[in-house]
Protein backbone atom coordinates (compact mmCIF):
# COMPACT_ATOMS: atom_id res chain seq x y z
CA UNK A 1 0.00 0.00 0.00
CA UNK A 2 1.74 3.85 -0.91
CA UNK A 3 0.57 6.70 1.28
CA UNK A 4 -0.42 9.98 0.73
CA UNK A 5 -1.00 12.86 2.66
CA UNK A 6 -3.32 15.58 2.05
CA UNK A 7 -2.16 19.58 1.88
CA UNK A 8 -6.25 20.39 2.06
CA UNK A 9 -6.38 22.31 4.71
CA UNK A 10 -3.03 24.08 4.31
CA UNK A 11 -1.96 27.30 3.18
CA UNK A 12 -0.27 28.54 0.37
CA UNK A 13 2.22 29.81 2.49
CA UNK A 14 2.67 26.39 4.32
CA UNK A 15 2.52 24.14 1.19
CA UNK A 16 5.87 23.91 0.23
CA UNK A 17 7.18 22.88 3.87
CA UNK A 18 4.97 20.14 4.65
CA UNK A 19 4.98 18.50 1.01
CA UNK A 20 8.90 18.45 1.82
CA UNK A 21 8.34 17.12 5.59
CA UNK A 22 5.62 14.58 4.01
CA UNK A 23 8.43 13.21 1.68
CA UNK A 24 11.16 13.30 4.48
CA UNK A 25 8.60 11.20 6.69
CA UNK A 26 8.50 8.49 3.62
CA UNK A 27 5.28 9.48 2.14
CA UNK A 28 4.57 8.17 -1.02
CA UNK A 29 2.54 11.20 -2.59
CA UNK A 30 0.93 14.14 -1.64
CA UNK A 31 -2.50 15.85 -2.53
CA UNK A 32 -5.10 18.66 -2.51
CA UNK A 33 -8.48 18.78 -3.75
CA UNK A 34 -10.71 21.39 -5.04
CA UNK A 35 -13.50 22.46 -2.08
CA UNK A 36 -12.23 26.27 -0.92
CA UNK A 37 -9.31 26.28 -3.36
CA UNK A 38 -7.77 25.39 -7.03
CA UNK A 39 -5.49 22.05 -6.33
CA UNK A 40 -3.23 23.27 -8.98
CA UNK A 41 -1.35 26.03 -7.22
CA UNK A 42 -0.67 23.99 -4.43
CA UNK A 43 0.71 20.94 -6.21
CA UNK A 44 2.87 23.30 -8.14
CA UNK A 45 4.19 24.67 -4.77
CA UNK A 46 4.63 21.13 -3.85
CA UNK A 47 6.08 20.48 -6.79
CA UNK A 48 9.21 23.13 -6.21
CA UNK A 49 9.93 22.01 -2.52
CA UNK A 50 9.63 17.86 -3.13
CA UNK A 51 11.55 15.48 -5.41
CA UNK A 52 9.89 11.93 -5.18
CA UNK A 53 6.44 12.40 -4.18
CA UNK A 54 3.60 11.79 -6.56
CA UNK A 55 1.15 14.90 -6.72
CA UNK A 56 -2.38 14.05 -7.00
CA UNK A 57 -5.59 16.47 -7.73
CA UNK A 58 -8.15 14.74 -5.43
CA UNK A 59 -10.46 16.00 -7.28
CA UNK A 60 -10.16 18.74 -9.75
CA UNK A 61 -13.80 19.27 -10.70
CA UNK A 62 -14.26 18.80 -14.84
CA UNK A 63 -16.82 20.23 -15.58
CA UNK A 64 -16.47 24.05 -14.96
CA UNK A 65 -13.67 23.56 -16.79
CA UNK A 66 -12.59 22.48 -20.72
CA UNK A 67 -10.49 19.71 -21.63
CA UNK A 68 -8.41 22.11 -23.20
CA UNK A 69 -7.64 24.17 -20.38
CA UNK A 70 -7.19 21.37 -17.65
CA UNK A 71 -4.83 19.53 -20.90
CA UNK A 72 -2.45 22.78 -20.49
CA UNK A 73 -2.30 22.73 -17.17
CA UNK A 74 -1.56 19.30 -16.28
CA UNK A 75 0.78 19.19 -19.13
CA UNK A 76 3.22 21.84 -17.28
CA UNK A 77 2.49 20.80 -13.74
CA UNK A 78 3.71 17.42 -15.19
CA UNK A 79 6.70 19.30 -16.79
CA UNK A 80 7.92 21.32 -13.44
CA UNK A 81 7.58 18.10 -11.27
CA UNK A 82 9.63 15.71 -14.06
CA UNK A 83 6.82 13.46 -14.33
CA UNK A 84 4.87 13.44 -10.50
CA UNK A 85 1.26 14.26 -11.66
CA UNK A 86 -1.59 11.94 -10.98
CA UNK A 87 -4.26 13.95 -12.58
CA UNK A 88 -7.68 13.02 -10.21
CA UNK A 89 -11.12 14.30 -11.71
CA UNK A 90 -14.49 14.44 -10.22
CA UNK A 91 -17.67 15.41 -11.45
CA UNK A 92 -19.20 16.94 -8.63
CA UNK A 93 -23.41 16.79 -8.06
CA UNK A 94 -25.89 18.68 -10.04
CA UNK A 95 -26.59 21.88 -7.75
CA UNK A 96 -22.84 22.52 -7.50
CA UNK A 97 -22.00 22.25 -10.42
CA UNK A 98 -25.42 24.56 -12.00
CA UNK A 99 -25.63 27.36 -9.19
CA UNK A 100 -21.68 27.25 -7.62
CA UNK A 101 -20.44 27.59 -11.08
CA UNK A 102 -22.88 28.66 -13.66
CA UNK A 103 -22.15 25.16 -15.52
CA UNK A 104 -24.19 22.64 -17.40
CA UNK A 105 -24.89 19.53 -15.78
CA UNK A 106 -26.86 16.79 -18.01
CA UNK A 107 -25.24 13.26 -18.58
CA UNK A 108 -22.69 13.23 -16.20
CA UNK A 109 -20.94 9.75 -16.96
CA UNK A 110 -21.27 9.93 -20.34
CA UNK A 111 -19.96 13.30 -20.30
CA UNK A 112 -17.06 12.79 -18.57
CA UNK A 113 -16.42 9.28 -20.22
CA UNK A 114 -15.84 12.20 -23.34
CA UNK A 115 -13.78 14.09 -20.96
CA UNK A 116 -11.54 11.99 -20.54
CA UNK A 117 -11.17 11.29 -24.29
CA UNK A 118 -10.63 14.79 -25.27
CA UNK A 119 -7.89 14.84 -23.09
CA UNK A 120 -6.56 12.21 -24.17
CA UNK A 121 -6.85 13.17 -27.76
CA UNK A 122 -5.38 16.38 -27.22
CA UNK A 123 -2.42 15.07 -25.61
CA UNK A 124 -1.95 12.66 -27.79
CA UNK A 125 -1.77 15.44 -30.88
CA UNK A 126 1.07 17.64 -28.99
CA UNK A 127 3.09 14.32 -28.21
CA UNK A 128 3.05 12.56 -31.56
CA UNK A 129 2.23 15.36 -33.58
CA UNK A 130 -1.34 13.50 -34.75
CA UNK A 131 -4.15 16.38 -35.94
CA UNK A 132 -6.35 17.48 -33.46
CA UNK A 133 -9.65 15.46 -34.24
CA UNK A 134 -11.85 14.72 -31.55
CA UNK A 135 -15.43 15.04 -32.22
CA UNK A 136 -17.84 13.70 -29.38
CA UNK A 137 -21.88 14.85 -28.08
CA UNK A 138 -20.68 17.23 -25.46
CA UNK A 139 -16.60 18.38 -26.23
CA UNK A 140 -15.17 18.98 -30.37
CA UNK A 141 -11.70 19.48 -30.71
CA UNK A 142 -10.47 19.79 -34.18
CA UNK A 143 -7.96 23.50 -33.98
CA UNK A 144 -4.26 22.90 -32.76
CA UNK A 145 -1.53 24.95 -34.39
CA UNK A 146 2.53 25.42 -33.90
CA UNK A 147 1.87 28.30 -32.17
CA UNK A 148 -0.32 26.98 -29.82
CA UNK A 149 1.59 23.45 -28.88
CA UNK A 150 3.31 23.16 -26.04
CA UNK A 151 6.77 21.91 -26.32
CA UNK A 152 7.45 18.41 -25.69
CA UNK A 153 8.20 17.14 -22.17
CA UNK A 154 10.28 14.34 -20.91
CA UNK A 155 6.98 12.00 -19.39
CA UNK A 156 4.26 12.91 -21.65
CA UNK A 157 2.03 10.38 -20.62
CA UNK A 158 0.14 11.91 -17.05
CA UNK A 159 -1.86 9.41 -15.59
CA UNK A 160 -5.80 10.00 -15.17
CA UNK A 161 -7.89 8.93 -12.17
CA UNK A 162 -11.81 9.56 -11.49
CA UNK A 163 -13.79 9.81 -8.41
CA UNK A 164 -16.44 7.80 -8.69
CA UNK A 165 -19.48 6.42 -6.23
CA UNK A 166 -21.99 4.79 -8.22
CA UNK A 167 -21.97 1.90 -10.86
CA UNK A 168 -21.33 3.61 -13.80
CA UNK A 169 -18.42 5.84 -12.85
CA UNK A 170 -17.02 2.95 -11.27
CA UNK A 171 -16.90 0.62 -14.26
CA UNK A 172 -15.67 3.83 -16.14
CA UNK A 173 -12.30 4.37 -14.23
CA UNK A 174 -12.10 0.14 -14.36
CA UNK A 175 -12.48 0.74 -17.98
CA UNK A 176 -10.58 3.79 -18.93
CA UNK A 177 -8.64 5.07 -16.20
CA UNK A 178 -5.37 4.44 -14.45
CA UNK A 179 -6.72 4.92 -10.61
CA UNK A 180 -10.28 5.41 -9.12
CA UNK A 181 -10.07 8.07 -6.02
CA UNK A 182 -12.98 6.08 -3.60
CA UNK A 183 -14.46 9.26 -2.04
CA UNK A 184 -14.34 9.90 2.00
CA UNK A 185 -17.62 8.87 1.82
CA UNK A 186 -17.28 5.11 1.79
CA UNK A 187 -17.62 1.87 4.10
CA UNK A 188 -15.52 -1.31 3.56
CA UNK A 189 -18.66 -2.87 3.02
CA UNK A 190 -19.69 -0.44 0.15
CA UNK A 191 -16.41 -1.00 -0.84
CA UNK A 192 -16.40 -4.90 -1.57
CA UNK A 193 -20.25 -4.96 -2.91
CA UNK A 194 -20.18 -1.92 -5.35
CA UNK A 195 -17.29 -0.23 -5.81
CA UNK A 196 -15.02 -3.19 -6.96
CA UNK A 197 -17.32 -5.47 -8.34
CA UNK A 198 -18.14 -2.77 -11.23
CA UNK A 199 -14.69 -1.67 -11.38
CA UNK A 200 -13.70 -5.47 -12.00
CA UNK A 201 -16.63 -4.94 -14.94
CA UNK A 202 -15.04 -1.83 -16.44
CA UNK A 203 -11.55 -3.24 -16.39
CA UNK A 204 -12.60 -7.12 -17.75
CA UNK A 205 -14.51 -4.69 -20.91
CA UNK A 206 -11.37 -3.07 -21.72
CA UNK A 207 -9.02 -6.40 -21.12
CA UNK A 208 -7.53 -4.89 -18.02
CA UNK A 209 -7.40 -6.43 -14.52
CA UNK A 210 -7.89 -5.23 -11.72
CA UNK A 211 -4.42 -5.24 -10.38
CA UNK A 212 -3.77 -3.02 -13.12
CA UNK A 213 -5.92 -0.10 -11.62
CA UNK A 214 -4.82 1.88 -8.48
CA UNK A 215 -7.60 2.18 -5.97
CA UNK A 216 -7.35 4.96 -3.65
CA UNK A 217 -8.50 5.55 -0.39
CA UNK A 218 -9.19 4.50 3.15
CA UNK A 219 -12.36 6.44 4.07
CA UNK A 220 -11.82 8.64 7.46
CA UNK A 221 -9.31 8.31 9.55
CA UNK A 222 -8.98 9.40 13.20
CA UNK A 223 -5.80 9.30 15.33
CA UNK A 224 -3.70 10.33 17.94
CA UNK A 225 -1.20 10.19 20.73
CA UNK A 226 -4.32 8.59 23.34
CA UNK A 227 -7.82 7.96 23.50
CA UNK A 228 -8.70 11.43 24.49
CA UNK A 229 -7.50 12.72 21.60
CA UNK A 230 -9.20 10.60 19.76
CA UNK A 231 -12.80 11.12 21.11
CA UNK A 232 -12.00 15.00 21.02
CA UNK A 233 -11.91 14.58 17.19
CA UNK A 234 -15.48 12.86 17.01
CA UNK A 235 -17.60 15.12 16.71
CA UNK A 236 -16.17 17.26 13.57
CA UNK A 237 -15.82 14.14 11.56
CA UNK A 238 -19.54 13.27 12.93
CA UNK A 239 -20.33 16.84 11.84
CA UNK A 240 -18.50 15.67 8.33
CA UNK A 241 -19.99 12.40 7.97
CA UNK A 242 -23.58 14.36 7.91
CA UNK A 243 -22.54 16.74 5.42
CA UNK A 244 -22.23 13.78 3.18
CA UNK A 245 -24.83 11.54 4.51
CA UNK A 246 -27.40 14.21 3.56
CA UNK A 247 -26.28 14.53 0.05
CA UNK A 248 -28.85 12.67 -2.33
CA UNK A 249 -25.89 11.15 -4.61
CA UNK A 250 -24.61 9.54 -2.07
CA UNK A 251 -27.32 7.96 0.11
CA UNK A 252 -26.58 4.59 -2.11
CA UNK A 253 -23.54 4.57 0.65
CA UNK A 254 -26.11 5.13 3.61
CA UNK A 255 -28.99 3.00 2.15
CA UNK A 256 -26.52 -0.23 1.49
CA UNK A 257 -26.24 -0.12 5.66
CA UNK A 258 -29.65 0.46 6.21
CA UNK A 259 -29.66 4.23 6.86
CA UNK A 260 -32.05 5.44 4.00
CA UNK A 261 -34.39 7.49 6.87
CA UNK A 262 -31.35 9.15 8.54
CA UNK A 263 -30.24 10.49 4.59
CA UNK A 264 -34.14 11.59 4.50
CA UNK A 265 -33.77 13.49 7.49
CA UNK A 266 -30.06 14.63 7.54
CA UNK A 267 -31.00 15.90 3.62
CA UNK A 268 -34.10 17.84 5.05
CA UNK A 269 -31.80 19.62 8.10
CA UNK A 270 -29.67 20.33 5.14
CA UNK A 271 -32.34 22.37 3.18
CA UNK A 272 -33.17 24.05 6.83
CA UNK A 273 -29.44 25.43 7.05
CA UNK A 274 -29.10 23.34 10.15
CA UNK A 275 -25.21 22.12 9.96
CA UNK A 276 -24.34 22.44 13.22
CA UNK A 277 -27.06 20.35 14.55
CA UNK A 278 -26.87 17.56 11.75
CA UNK A 279 -24.02 15.99 13.39
CA UNK A 280 -26.17 14.87 16.58
CA UNK A 281 -27.92 12.61 13.88
CA UNK A 282 -24.76 10.35 13.47
CA UNK A 283 -24.71 7.55 15.60
CA UNK A 284 -21.47 5.74 16.79
CA UNK A 285 -22.46 2.52 14.60
CA UNK A 286 -22.00 4.84 11.88
CA UNK A 287 -18.53 6.87 12.81
CA UNK A 288 -17.70 3.24 12.91
CA UNK A 289 -18.64 2.15 10.11
CA UNK A 290 -17.42 5.19 8.32
CA UNK A 291 -13.97 5.83 10.17
CA UNK A 292 -11.11 3.69 11.13
CA UNK A 293 -10.18 4.77 15.06
CA UNK A 294 -6.65 4.40 16.57
CA UNK A 295 -3.95 5.66 18.55
CA UNK A 296 -0.73 6.62 16.49
CA UNK A 297 0.07 2.58 17.37
CA UNK A 298 -2.95 0.98 16.72
CA UNK A 299 -3.77 3.00 13.37
CA UNK A 300 -1.63 1.42 10.65
CA UNK A 301 -3.09 -1.95 11.81
CA UNK A 302 -6.43 -0.88 11.82
CA UNK A 303 -6.39 0.45 8.29
CA UNK A 304 -4.79 -2.71 7.09
CA UNK A 305 -7.33 -4.68 8.44
CA UNK A 306 -10.55 -2.94 7.21
CA UNK A 307 -8.67 -1.56 3.52
CA UNK A 308 -6.10 -4.20 2.98
CA UNK A 309 -6.94 -6.26 -0.02
CA UNK A 310 -9.38 -3.08 -1.24
CA UNK A 311 -6.83 -0.64 -1.40
CA UNK A 312 -3.52 0.03 -3.01
CA UNK A 313 -3.50 3.64 -1.60
CA UNK A 314 -4.08 5.38 1.52
CA UNK A 315 -4.77 8.61 2.30
CA UNK A 316 -3.42 8.59 6.21
CA UNK A 317 -3.70 12.37 6.81
CA UNK A 318 -0.48 13.83 8.68
CA UNK A 319 -2.28 15.24 11.76
CA UNK A 320 -1.53 19.05 11.84
CA UNK A 321 0.88 20.88 14.91
CA UNK A 322 2.23 17.32 15.75
CA UNK A 323 6.11 17.70 14.72
CA UNK A 324 7.25 16.11 18.24
CA UNK A 325 6.29 12.66 16.87
CA UNK A 326 7.60 12.67 13.50
CA UNK A 327 9.02 9.19 14.58
CA UNK A 328 6.30 7.73 15.34
CA UNK A 329 4.27 9.41 12.43
CA UNK A 330 6.85 7.65 10.38
CA UNK A 331 7.20 4.39 11.37
CA UNK A 332 2.80 4.47 11.14
CA UNK A 333 3.80 5.27 7.41
CA UNK A 334 6.13 2.43 7.11
CA UNK A 335 4.03 -0.13 8.11
CA UNK A 336 1.13 1.02 5.98
CA UNK A 337 3.64 1.12 3.05
CA UNK A 338 4.58 -2.75 4.17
Amino acid sequence: MKVEMSLMNRSLQDVGAEARRAEALGYDGVTTGETSADPFFKLVLAAEHTERVTLGTSVLIAFPRSPMVVAYQAWDLQAFSHGRLNLGLGTQVGAHIRRRFSGTWDSPGPRLREYIGALRAIWECWRDGVKLNFRGDFYQFTLMTPYFTPAQIEHPYIPVYISAINPYNCRLAGELCDGIRMHGFNTPKYARQVIIPNLEEGARKAGRTLEEIDIVGTGFTITGPDEQSLEAKFPAVKKQIAFYASTPAYRPVMDIHGWGEEHLELHRMSREGKWDEMGNLISDEMLDAFTTVGTYDEIAGKIKARWGGISTRSGFALPEGQTRDDERLRAIVAELKS
